[in-house]
């Protein structure tokens, strides 16, 4: 149920009606778009949103979708349906085209693998068209729409006939116009002409009568007349005569296919239902492609889950303008079934509650809606809103009483599956006395399980929702301290109004404005300016946190290579440590082995006084030798010195700051200010404490240097085996198409091709347009001209160079 009647006219949804039938090719197309209506059944609204997302993706692909001929040929069959009755031969040439269309429609579902576009697909395989009356129309109706020569034996001996006798005819008229001509009855750029179906010679009013023959007419000035002349009378006759027995066999033939269509009808009328819904569904994926709409997941219950939704009309207008719609996210589900949005005035909280009906009444409407992935659709069965000023004079409804007997409705008939929205909740009477009955109200919609939004500035509203569970606060985020609107909805805390910040902002006298404060009270005055604070604190630690963030994340970097570092020394030294033991197991071997073999040399002569200083001898060579300690010599730090160098500082001069051994370079000078960079850190600088060094100081304290870009040769044989004359950019966007027609005409004309071939589609030509006035700027393009239909046709340019 949908409450009121205008609903559809209050959310703006009859602009998007409006912009769906511009957006249709036939009168097929419109009819569907007038039927669109908010559905309550879950299935169909599956099916209907299914259907569209799917002819999105057929767009999107940039496969050669039928763009034309989406003619009604409807009332032509319901008349061919009665017998006796005949179609005319613009008729016929109008079915044949549109026939033609939905064939090919056919076929490109028919060549497609069957889970790509299951609904579509299934449908168009219910659709038949027998090839009996397409080949029978093609017999009588050729590529231009005309009765062939072939359709009749006698057609074609009445026109062979015809064809004589007008080359008769035009025989002797030229020669009785060269025979005026030289008798100066008429001039030298007069020519034949044709006048109530005849042949005639226009003359001169003053020789007129020097011709032999039937005036048929004259000029508006009176100044010629057109004579039949009376050698051609017969001719002429014998032309009328067979021009009418042309017609009637026209008519007999037109009448014989009526005859072989009529049985049929109703296939076709089928045919034309699916060529109808094709050319709606074209329109309703191009507005979702205008839109960046999307077909989210749907489920049969009850909530709002929306990541950046968009306004759509405000996204449309705003495209336009080159402008960005401030997105919305909003959430609604059992715990927090029912919004309470605050916040000054002209700070969007009347959009974002005509986004929130919007998008919801388009998806129930078969259409996709305009949020981002990671977003949900849930499904209600009533929708019912409360927006603007329903002021009646016929029923003696003041604006308050509008709003109670809207109030009435909504409490009446509201359930778990209703999803209400009211604008300005509560106002239009003495504020005291309308806050406490919009308290009352509220009370009662959240016992009845709805879901809504409600727009407020009364205070005991924003309480309520703290305090009772199923509702929740919201605020549309607003700049405290430059006083603007952010345009944001922030949901969980209640709103300010601003009204004092914003009256004095205006200019109202302080005097007043501090009056004002006086006669509220205290207690509000204190609550609005807390809520104002609190605003701009969150705003504030919003800003550190991300500092902090930043600064944190650099810490665990630090900890992270510093750990790193730890383990690999410790590592390191292990490594070091078990090396020395090693060597030092293997010294303490050999000097074993050694104190053994001199023992034993020494107990074997029997401790002779020279053997035994021999062998003391060797013994301590081998631990001068093997145990004696390393020389460590240390390099101590070389001077740093610095290359003064004479000139002014500028952008681009390498520093160094007095005082210091830092070197930087210099990005900008602002009066005695200069901001100089030193690794990666960017730092403020007085002039007069730089001295200006010189490059190769720079590079000696950095090690950094400027490297120049070499220059890179061009591999043709590389780019001729890569090449191809052949350019696919279906489905590129303007920019980026253009980009590869340059790249592509560059390596074309530097490989020396006289042909190529660009591949853009049919669509609605706007990519053809854009490629062949781009292809217009090279000298070196000869000729351009459309590929055989039977490989592309106007979907494929053909490029000859010179």
């Amino acid at each position: 149920m949908l409450y009121p009647h205008t609903l559809e006219q209050k959310l703006g949804f009859d602009k998007l009606r409006e912009r769906l039938k511009e957006a249709c090719i036939s009168s097929l197309g419109q009819a569907f778009v007038e039927k669109i209506k908010f559905s309550e059944n879950f299935t169909l609204v599956e099916k209907l949103v299914s259907q569209t997302a799917e002819m999105q993706r057929v767009l999107e692909t940039g496969e050669n979708f039928p763009s034309q001929n989406y003619i009604d040929a409807t009332p032509y069959l319901k008349r061919a349906a009665i017998e006796g009755m005949l179609l005319t031969q613009p008729e016929f040439s109008d079915l044949k085209a549109s026939l033609q269309t939905i064939k090919l429609c056919i076929k490109f579902f028919e060549n497609q693998e069957p889970d790509s576009y299951p609904i579509l697909g299934e449908y168009s395989k219910t659709i038949r068209i027998d090839k009996a009356i397409t080949d029978a129309i093609d017999r009588i109706i050729d590529e231009r729409g005309q009765i062939r020569d072939s359709a009749s034996p006698e057609l074609s001996k009445i026109r062979k006939r015809l064809i004589s006798e007008q080359a008769g005819i035009r025989k002797k008229l030229d020669t009785i116009l060269k025979s005026a001509r030289s008798s100066g009855w008429i001039g030298d750029d007069v020519s034949l002409t044709v006048r109530n179906g005849r042949m005639v010679i226009p003359v001169a009013a003053e020789h007129k009568r020097k011709l032999k023959g039937f005036i048929h007419d004259e000029s508006a000035t009176g100044q010629t007349v057109f004579i039949e002349p009376t050698d051609v009378f017969e001719s002429n006759n014998e032309i009328r005569e067979l021009e009418y027995e042309e017609r009637r066999e026209i008519n007999r033939i037109l009448l014989e296919l009526t005859s072989q269509l009529r049985p049929f009808v109703p296939d076709l009328q089928k045919a034309y239902n699916f060529l109808g819904l094709m050319d709606f569904l074209r329109a309703k994926a191009k507005l979702a492609a205008e839109m960046g709409a999307i077909n989210p997941p749907f489920s049969n219950r009850q909530f709002i889950d929306w990541r950046n939704a968009r306004h759509p009309l405000l996204h449309l207008s705003f495209q336009k303008q080159g402008k960005k719609v401030v997105p919305l996210n909003i959430e609604l589900n059992e715990k927090q079934r029912i919004l309470i949005v605050s916040g000054p005035n002209a700070g969007g909280k009347s959009v974002s509650l005509k986004t929130v009906g919007l998008i919801q009444y388009m998806f129930q409407c078969g259409l996709l809606v305009p949020v981002e992935e990671g977003s949900s659709m849930g499904f209600f069965q009533n929708i019912f809103i409360d927006i603007g000023d329903e002021q009646s004079l016929e029923n003696d409804l003041s604006t308050y009483s509008s709003h109670l007997t809207n109030m009435r409705h909504f409490l009446t008939v509201s359930n778990r599956r209703t999803l209400f929205l009211i604008d300005e909740f509560g106002t239009g009477t003495e504020p005291g006395l309308g806050g406490a009955i919009a308290e009352s109200i509220l009370e009662n919609l959240v016992k009845s399980g709805a879901y809504g939004v409600i727009n407020t500035h009364y205070t005991n509203l924003k309480v309520l929702a703290d305090k009772t569970d199923g509702l929740v606060n919201g605020a549309m985020r607003f700049d405290g301290e430059h006083l603007e609107p952010l345009y944001q909805l922030e949901i969980g805390r209640p709103g300010s109004s601003f009204a004092f910040e914003i009256a004095s902002k205006i200019g109202l006298p302080e005097a007043v404005v501090n009056r004002a404060k006086e006669k509220l009270g205290k207690q509000q005055v204190n609550f609005e300016k807390l809520l104002k604070e609190l605003d701009i604190e969150r705003r504030v630690f919003a800003e550190k946190n991300i500092e902090v963030g930043i600064k944190e994340r650099k810490l665990a970097k630090q900890l992270s290579d510093y750990t790193a570092l730890k383990e690999h020394l410790e590592n390191n030294e292990k490594k070091i440590v078990n090396e020395a033991k090693q060597k030092a197991k293997s010294l303490l071997s050999d000097a074993n082995q050694l104190i053994e073999n001199t023992i034993r040399e020494i107990k074997e002569n029997k401790a002779e006084k020279e053997k035994t200083k021999t062998v003391r001898t060797a013994l301590e060579t081998f631990g001068k030798k093997n145990l004696a300690l390393e020389t460590v010599t240390e390099t101590a730090p070389a001077e740093e010195v610095y290359e003064p160098e004479t000139g002014d500082i500028v952008p681009g001069s390498y520093v160094r700051i007095l005082g210091q051994t830092a070197i930087g370079e210099v990005l900008a000078i602002r009066g005695k200010d200069v901001e100089i960079r030193i690794g990666d850190l960017k730092s403020t600088v007085k002039l007069s404490r730089l001295e200006k060094v010189s490059n190769k100081t720079y590079k000696a304290a950095t090690g950094e240097k400027k490297v120049k870009t070499a220059a890179k040769g061009v591999d043709l044989n590389e780019r001729m085996l890569n090449f191809s004359f052949n350019l696919d950019m279906r489905g590129k966007r303007g920019e980026e198409a253009l980009g590869l027609v340059d790249q592509f005409m560059d390596n074309a004309i530097m490989l020396g091709y006289d042909e190529l071939r660009i591949v853009h589609g049919k669509g609605d030509g706007i990519l053809r347009t854009l490629v062949r006035n781009h292809l217009r700027g090279y000298s070196q393009v000869r000729e351009m001209q459309d590929e055989h239909p039977d490989r592309g046709g106007a979907g494929v340019t053909i490029v000859k160079l010179k």
